[in-house]
């Protein structure tokens, strides 16, 4: 899986990101990337903050959407 995450240096939620990928024991990459050039990269994509996940070539969202894309696809799980 290629996980590619938008990110800027001050963002909580890319720090969440990317413990949520540790967890999973998933490899990502980063990319410190402009939020205009980010939408110039992505026009087809309502961007509306950091971090902004791409995952094998697939636009996914924020952190919230990676979390869900994750728990859809059996990497992470919810404790009971």
């Amino acid at each position: 899986m290629d996980i590619l995450i938008h990110t800027i240096d001050t963002c909580d939620r890319c720090d969440h990101m990317k413990e949520l990928c540790d967890r999973a024991g998933l490899e990502y990459k980063t990319s410190e990337t402009p939020y205009p050039e980010l939408a110039k990269m992505y026009p087809n994509f309502k961007i509306t903050g950091y971090p902004f996940i791409i995952i094998d070539g697939k636009e996914i969202g924020g952190l919230f959407e990676a979390a869900r894309f994750f728990l859809k696809e059996g990497l992470v799980s919810v404790p009971e």
